[in-house]
C-alpha cells in the first residue's frame, strides 16, 4: 500500500479511539492525552514514527502532526464528556465522534483519489464523500452503543456529518491543509454550536439538501461557475438555510446565485474585452460567497435561535430577503451595466472609464432595481412576510433594502474600495445595508 495511505489509515485507528467515548466517559481523553505525548516528547524513531511522519516531522525529528490532532481531539472528548452543570453546553457524544473521524477518514478518501485522479475538484470530492460516510457511521455506531439511538434521530445524524464533513473540506482547503488539529477542531466547535441550537432535522429538508449539494457540485465541476473553496462555501451555505429555515429560504437563495452565474456568463467574451468581466472566467471563490451571502446566513441562524431571542422572527425573514435584494440588484447593475458605454461616478456623475469603482449606467440601475423586485416577489410566494401583512408592501420594503444596498456598494465603490477594503468586504457592508434597511423600514411601517 503507498506510504501516504498507510499514513493516513494510522491515523483513522487513533480516531477510531473516539467511538468508545460512550463507554469510557471522561477517560476517554485519556487515551489521546498518552498518544500526544509520546507522538511528541517519545517516539523520534523506528516503525511508529515511520508510520506516522509526514515532511514536516521528519525534519523536526518529532511526531508534532500526531500530537497535535491528538490534543485537539482530547480537547473534544473533555468538552463530550466531561460533568456540565448544564447539559445543554455539552457536546454530543456522537458528534465528538464524528468531528474526530470524519477528518481522518476524509483524509484517507482524498489521498485515495490523489493516487489516481489528482484534480483538485475531484480530491475535495472524496474527502466531502468519505467524511459524511464516516460521520454518519460514527454517529449510528456511538448513539447505539450508549442506548440512546432512535430512528428519528437519524435525519440529525445526516446533517452533522453533512455539516462535519462540508466545514472539514473547506478549512483543509482553504486555510489549513495539512493541519489536522486546526481542522479537526473547527469541525469539533461548529457541531458543539450547531448542537446547541438543536434544529429539527425533517427527513425531506435533509433529502433536498443532499440532492443540492450533489446537484451544486456536479453543475459547478461541469460549468466552472465556482472555485473548489467557492463551491463547497456554496453548498454548506445551502445546506444551513434548507435545514435551519426550510425549502422556501433555499428558493430565495438558489435564485440568487442561478441568476447571478447567468449574469455573469452573459455576454462574457464581450467584457472581458471591455475589462469589466469577473476574473478566474468568472468562478466565484469563498471571498465572494461570503461577501454576498453571510448577512443572509447569520439571519438564518438568527431565525433558527429565535425562540431564544425576544425578537419577531419574521424581522430575520426580512433581513435574509434584504440581503439577497441587495447583492441580487448590485450583481445585476454590474454584470449588465457593465456591457454599456458612458459610465458615470455615482458621487460625481463624472464620465470615467468602464469598469471604475463605482461607476455606474441607466442601464445597469435599471437592471439592479428589477433584480431586488424579483426577489421581493419571490420572498412573498415562498415564504411568510410577518410583521409586514400586505404582500405588496413587503415587496416595496424588500427591494428598497436591496436599492439601499445596491446603492451602498457604489458609494463605498467610489469612496474607499481598493486603498482601504477590499470588493468582498463592499459587498458584505452593502448586503448588510440590505438587510437592515429592509428590517427599519418594516419597523417604521408597522410602528
Amino acid at each position: 500500500m503507498n506510504r501516504r495511505l498507510t499514513r493516513e489509515g494510522g491515523f483513522v485507528a487513533v480516531a477510531a479511539i473516539s467511538v468508545a467515548a460512550p463507554l469510557l466517559g471522561p477517560a476517554t481523553v485519556v487515551p489521546f492525552l498518552l498518544v500526544a505525548g509520546a507522538a511528541a516528547f517519545v517516539v523520534d524513531e523506528g516503525p511508529v514514527f515511520e508510520l506516522f511522519a509526514r515532511p514536516a516531522d521528519r525534519r523536526e525529528g518529532r511526531l508534532y502532526g500526531l500530537a497535535g490532532f491528538s490534543l485537539a481531539a482530547a480537547v473534544l472528548a473533555f468538552l463530550a464528556t466531561a460533568p456540565m452543570a448544564d447539559p445543554r453546553y455539552t457536546m454530543g457524544l456522537p458528534a465528538f465522534a464524528a468531528s474526530v473521524l470524519s477528518v481522518t477518514v476524509g483524509n484517507l478518501g482524498a489521498q485515495a483519489v490523489r493516487e489516481t485522479q489528482p484534480e483538485p475538484f475531484l480530491v475535495s470530492s472524496g474527502f466531502t464523500v468519505a467524511a459524511f460516510l464516516a460521520a454518519a457511521v460514527a454517529q449510528l455506531f456511538v448513539a447505539t452503543l450508549a442506548g440512546t439511538m432512535v430512528m428519528t434521530a437519524i435525519p440529525a445524524f445526516a446533517f452533522q456529518a453533512a455539516l462535519a464533513a462540508l466545514v472539514g473540506a473547506l478549512t483543509r482547503s482553504l486555510l489549513f491543509e495539512g493541519d489536522d488539529a486546526a481542522v479537526v477542531f473547527t469541525v469539533g466547535v461548529v457541531l458543539l454550536v450547531f448542537g446547541l441550537l438543536d434544529p429539527a432535522v425533517h427527513v425531506f429538508d435533509m433529502a433536498l439538501a443532499l440532492a443540492v449539494a450533489i446537484g451544486l457540485g456536479t453543475i459547478t465541476y461541469t460549468t466552472g461557475t465556482a472555485s473548489v473553496e467557492g463551491m463547497l462555501s456554496g453548498v454548506l451555505l445551502c445546506l444551513l438555510t434548507i435545514v435551519l429555515g426550510g425549502p422556501g429560504w433555499f428558493a430565495v437563495l438558489i435564485s440568487f446565485y442561478g441568476i447571478g452565474a447567468l449574469s455573469t456568463k452573459f455576454r462574457y467574451e464581450a467584457k472581458k474585452r471591455r475589462g469589466v468581466a469577473e476574473e478566474n472566467e468568472g468562478a466565484r471563490g469563498t471571498g465572494n460567497v461570503l461577501g454576498n451571502s453571510a448577512v443572509a446566513l447569520g439571519a438564518v441562524v438568527a431565525f433558527a435561535a429565535a425562540g431564544e431571542l425576544p425578537v419577531d422572527a419574521g424581522l430575520f425573514r426580512l433581513a435574509f430577503a434584504g440581503s439577497l435584494a441587495a447583492a441580487m440588484g448590485d450583481t445585476l447593475s454590474s454584470e449588465i451595466g457593465g456591457l454599456f458605454d458612458n459610465p458615470r461616478l455615482v458621487t460625481s456623475g463624472e464620465r470615467v472609464p468602464p469598469g471604475t469603482d463605482g461607476a455606474v449606467t441607466w442601464q445597469g440601475e435599471l437592471a439592479g432595481v428589477a433584480g431586488a423586485l424579483l426577489v421581493g416577489l419571490l420572498t412573498v410566494v415562498v415564504l411568510s412576510v410577518s410583521p409586514l401583512g400586505d404582500t405588496t408592501v413587503a415587496v416595496g420594503v424588500i427591494a428598497a433594502g436591496g436599492i439601499a444596498g445596491m446603492t451602498a456598494d457604489s458609494l463605498l465603490g467610489a469612496t474607499v474600495e481598493g486603498n482601504r477594503i477590499n470588493n468582498e468586504a463592499v459587498n458584505l457592508l452593502a448586503t448588510l445595508t440590505g438587510a437592515l434597511a429592509s428590517v427599519l423600514l418594516a419597523l417604521i411601517l408597522t410602528w
